[in-house]
Formats: C-alpha cells, structure tokens, sequence
C-alpha cells in the first residue's frame, strides 16, 4: 500500500507585491531599474544616498534605514559588498531583522559566507519569516542586461514564489539546496574564474610576445573549445587597457578568501586558487582594488615585464 505525503501548498505573495531594496552599487542600481520598468513598487536604501537617486528620478521610493524598507516591503533584497555589510544590516537594531514579520521574505543577492547565511535563515525563521541567499554572476554585463544566474539556497516553496521576481534580472535560475548552498555554489563560480581569469592573461601575455594581433587571436580561441565569459567580455577590455570594474578586486579578493576558509574546513587544498589569490592581494596593494577583476594582468607583468618600454610605458595588447 503506497500512502502518500500530504500535499503542501504553494507560498503565494501579496499581489502586487512591494519590494524593498538595500545597495545600490554596480549591481544593485541596474538590477533595480529592471524591477521598476516591470511595474514594481521599489524603495530602497543605500548607505549613499546620491547612489540610488538615478532611480528616485525613475519612481522608486526612499527610506531612511533598513528597518523602515523592511517596514515598507514584502520581499526585501539586499546587494551589498562584504559579509559585514549583510551583518550590519539586517543584525543591527535598525536592520532587517528588527522589522521582520511573518511571510515576510529576504533575498540576499551579496556573495557571502554561506554560515551567515543559515544564520540569517534561522533568525527569519525565528519570526516566521523566510531569508533565502540568491548570490548571482554575470558581472556588470550581465546585471545591465537582464542575464544574471542566480544560485539560491533556502526554502524551495519560497524560491517558487520568487522567481517571477528573480527572472526580472536573471536569465538562469537554479535552487541549489538548504540556506548557505546559494553561496557555497558561488564560491564555486568564483574558483572557476579565479582560474580562468589566470589563464585568459597569460595567454594574451603570450600572444604579445609571440607577436600576434590580439583582437585577431581571439576571433580564433573565442569560439573555440577556450570559448568562456571571461574571453567575451573582459579579453576584449585587456586588449584596450580598459580595468574599469565591472566586479571589484577587493570584493574577488573576499570571494577567494571565503572559498579558502571553506575548504580549509572541508580538509581541501585548493593551490590554483591561493595563487592567483596572493596576485591579486599584489595589485590591490599597488592600489588596484577598485580595478576591474581583469586587472589581474598587472600582477603578471610585474613578474614577467612584456610589455614594458624604455620609458615604462606599456603599449596595448593589440597592434
């Protein structure tokens, strides 16, 4: 005889739903102009205010803290820099949290530590609330466009009831497992590009000094079995000199860390990784943090000097 489980019903949302948002940064700003030319009510939060007033002018609300966005909200995002920031505002008395209320419903797109974010889980829980981590890639490309992949981990039900929401920015959305495995698949994205991103230079570094023709070379290798994101978008960019961020170094550098810990606590040795880490480490010292993650390449030509001239000025990759 075959019993089966009793049937859960689905999270629904208030309709129309009110989002709240906190950081309004490179990712966070582009991300909420998607979700008001969608028709959703927004207000938002940044911790400097000139930052999101591109999106006042196109309708979004203000509000003075956290607290008073959660006040306002039924699903509040957050898209911050580092794990102190989440810390900070949802776990100070005028955070998220202080505010939170029964099917209330956290998304934090912040790529963090996957312990803080079953921490924050069960604190939401706590008031019969829901906190899912939905960390994303794609970079500023990909936050402009709409193209983001967002890896979530928390409640399924409640990813379910988001997704309308989550598919205004990103184009791939995957639940991953329990609170923290949003962020554990993160740390993973970011391990693959640290690899990447290594290999990617050295082999411009390589065709510069082989005297090949940049550009043309990666007409060649973009389409190719080498073919990846990071060839795409950020190749291009090294080709022209071009280290504007579109993912700060300094913020890589916390990813990379963040994955180290992990795996030290797993018993893995990632070596790959702790090297391109400490080249990293190198230009933000040379103060390249809020560089783009392709400056990377000027960690490599300290240690191996292509491109240097007779007056120390370095030409462009392409002829």
């Amino acid at each position: 005889m075959n019993i089966s489980s009793p049937a859960v019903d689905p999270m629904i949302l208030p309709s129309p739903v009110r989002i709240g948002w906190v950081g309004t940064g490179v990712m966070g700003r582009p991300m909420c102009e998607h979700l008001l030319r969608a028709g959703y009510a927004l207000t938002v939060y940044t911790r400097t205010p000139s930052k999101a007033q591109m999106l006042l002018d196109q309708g979004a609300r203000w509000a003075e803290s956290p607290a008073a966005v959660a006040a306002e909200a039924d699903v509040v995002c957050t898209m911050v820099g580092f794990p102190q920031d989440v810390r900070r505002i949802y776990l100070q008395p005028d955070g998220l949290l202080a505010q939170a209320r029964s099917g209330q419903v956290f998304v934090d797109f912040t790529t963090s530590e996957p312990t803080l974010a079953s921490e924050l889980a069960g604190l939401a829980s706590s008031k019969s609330a829901i906190a899912l981590d939905a960390p994303v890639s794609g970079g500023d490309v990909g936050a402009r466009d709409g193209t983001l992949s967002i890896m979530v981990g928390g409640d399924s039900q409640t990813f379910e009831a988001v997704k309308p929401i989550l598919s205004v920015f990103g184009r791939t959305l995957v639940y991953q497992g329990q609170a923290g495995c949003g962020q554990h698949a993160k740390l993973c994205n970011q391990i693959t590009i640290a690899g990447t991103m290594i290999g990617v230079c050295e082999a411009l570094l390589y065709a510069h000094k082989a005297g090949l023709d940049g550009e043309t070379l990666l007409r060649s290798i973009s389409s190719g079995a080498a073919g990846c994101w990071t060839l795409d978008h950020l190749a291009p960019r090294i080709l022209k000199r071009d280290f504007q961020a579109g993912f700060f170094v300094e913020h890589f550098i916390k990813d990379m860390g963040m994955a180290l810990d992990e795996a030290k606590r797993m018993g893995l040795l990632l070596t790959g990784l702790s090297l391109v880490r400490k080249l990293y480490v190198a230009i933000q010292a040379n103060g390249h943090g809020r560089s783009g993650t392709h400056a990377l390449l000027l960690a490599l030509e300290d240690v191996s000097p292509t491109f240097l001239t007779a007056d120390s000025s370095p030409p462009s990759l392409s002829k």
